[in-house]
């Protein structure tokens, strides 16, 4: 299991409310939860909520739950629970002994509703779903009072007991919270409180054929699990009055409060679970651990380091004003994190041939190369110098501009780690494409200097042809190419360009027979992870971000 994380202190309204309640004596201690609903995979957007109450958890003298908001389980599935489960703790967070599950508490919810009746604060209604839609009234209109909304108790009662027995079918009747159809808050006019569903429950079966609405089942699972912050985005504000009102009306056993914070927003992604499942149900991507989902699945499978995602929640803060934030703050937080951690290794994305005329025919030998540039405990590795070397494409030109310093007939270049080589000459073939060049290489400079000082504009990595090894890399742009996508009419801000595979790539050898999973750099190239799709006979690595950002600027050139 992972090591809990230790606590990155930072300053915010949720934490002074928290220290202030702590000052004034209200708690010895600090009760959080997150409590995500098992219908889909975690995203960014809930890393910035987990982070918050699992690090308020981890600041303050407290604990943070892990509770699962199961009352739907039409949309529910296991794979849900282990995935969320797994991303809390790959994030770096735990919550030791604190697992629960809304539907731990159906007995006692239900019990609270049949108290709800008892004292006319409740009621089943047999209009349909669009009746009481309409009913509810607008912003600037009141609502109408159901014609059901004066059932006597005990008329009530024996029919939510025949609803919870299964005697109705799906959507027939629904019970509703009795407060007042006129309230301003339309969330106050006549809830729903629990409806008709036969379906299988993932972890209470065929037991249940009412299950409880959010609104009503989340404040009492707060209440019986002693929270005491229960810390909610922005989406819930107008969700409180309702929250409290169940408070105050049941005999719950502590009083919990809500709080409400700014939900993530990036640009060029989306973070709608309506969004991401219809993506991958769609085909638009692979899955919802797609290397280009906003998933902490999709992140982790690209590389994504958990420490650049706390370090990215640090920096955008806690705030009670919506706001959206330049993806380019996630990038250079994922950057940061891997140029310090990752090593360095030499990939060929796009390979070139190059011969060198002047090096013996079937002799090699070993360079050293360092491992970090500022870590040397990191230490250094082989790689085999020969005859026959890729560069990339890109790294030469037959007819290059006045500012291109890299290979092109008769320039000199340093080779990392290796020689000077010179262009001498050029094989095309049939279609006038370059295939191949000749070079010669100067022995005196091995290491890469040359001893009578002269000097070069450019340094090149390659890797010798006889002991690269042949991979996929996949290349991931975002997933938008509008900055602000249109959640309703996604699927025309879809960027064609967010994936390259390319088939015919070079590694070093060493990096194809490692098995490790973590990300490294390809020198000049970009941060690169192996991907699940691996195989020993074909090396698949993803990238996980490139050196600098060019997105945008590709973006913005059309």
């Amino acid at each position: 299991m992972t090591e809990p994380v230790a606590a990155e202190v930072g300053r915010d309204f949720i934490r002074d409310i928290i220290q202030a309640d702590l000052d004034q004596g209200k708690y010895r201690e600090i009760v959080t939860r997150f409590p995500p609903e098992p219908n889909g995979y975690l995203h960014i957007g809930h890393a910035k909520s987990i982070a918050l109450n699992f690090g308020i958890a981890q600041e303050f003298p407290g604990r943070c739950h892990l509770r699962f908001d199961d009352t739907n389980p039409v949309k529910e599935e296991q794979e849900y629970i282990d995935s969320i489960q797994a991303d809390v703790r790959w994030l770096g967070f735990d919550w030791g002994k604190n697992l629960f599950f809304a539907s731990d508490y159906f007995d006692r919810l239900y019990d609270w509703a049949e108290q709800l009746i008892r004292d006319g604060l409740a009621y089943v209604d047999d209009q349909t779903q669009e009746e009481i839609r309409v009913s509810r009234g607008t912003l600037t209109e009141p609502g109408k009072n159901s014609p059901f909304r004066d059932r006597s108790v005990e008329e009530n009662l024996d029919l939510f007991r025949r609803m919870k027995a299964g005697e109705f079918p799906n959507g027939a009747r629904v019970l509703r919270a009795k407060i007042d159809m006129a309230a301003g808050n339309i969330n106050l006019r006549d809830p729903v409180l629990y409806r008709i569903l036969h379906a299988h429950h993932p972890r209470t079966g065929t037991k249940w054929h009412i299950y409880p609405s959010y609104d009503y089942a989340h404040g009492q699972s707060d209440a019986i699990e002693g929270i005491t912050h229960s810390i909610c985005t922005l989406e819930f504000e107008d969700h409180r009055p309702l929250y409290d009102w169940f408070i105050e009306k049941l005999p719950v056993p502590s009083q919990p409060h809500q709080y409400e914070f700014a939900r993530l927003n990036l640009t060029y992604t989306l973070l709608s679970k309506r969004v991401l499942t219809q993506l991958v149900r769609d085909g638009h991507v692979a899955g919802w651990d797609d290397p280009r989902m906003p998933t902490m699945a999709g992140m982790r499978r690209r590389g994504v380091p958990p420490a650049a995602l706390r370090e990215f929640v640090k920096r955008i803060g806690v705030a009670k004003a919506n706001s959206v934030v330049d993806v380019g703050m996630l990038e250079f937080c994922i950057r940061e994190e891997l140029n310090r951690t990752s090593q360095r290794r030499m990939g060929v994305l796009r390979p070139l041939k190059v011969v060198i005329e002047n090096y013996p025919e079937g002799q090699t030998e070993e360079l050293e190369a360092i491992n970090h540039p500022d870590d040397p405990s990191a230490g250094t590795r082989k790689i085999t110098f020969g005859r026959e070397l890729y560069i990339e494409q890109d790294d030469f030109m037959e007819n290059p501009p006045k500012k291109f310093f890299r290979l092109s007939p008769g320039n000199e270049v340093r080779l990392r780690y290796a020689y000077f080589v010179k262009c001498t000459g050029v094989i095309k073939n049939d279609k006038g494409e370059v295939v191949e060049l000749r070079c010669t290489y100067d022995p005196a400079t091995k290491g890469g200097n040359a001893p009578d000082g002269r000097k070069v504009k450019a340094t090149m990595h390659w890797l010798p042809a006889a002991t690269s090894v042949p991979a996929e890399i996949r290349i991931y742009n975002q997933l938008f190419a509008n900055p602000s996508p249109d959640a309703s009419n996604f699927a025309a801000d879809l960027n064609p360009n967010s994936l390259e595979i390319l088939s015919d790539a070079r590694i070093e050898a060493s990096v194809a027979e490692s098995n490790s999973t973590e990300p490294m750099q390809f020198e000049r190239q970009g941060y690169f992870v192996r991907d699940k799709d691996s195989t020993p006979g074909k090396p698949v690595f993803s990238r996980t971000i490139g050196l600098r950002d060019t997105f945008a600027k590709e973006v913005a050139k059309g």
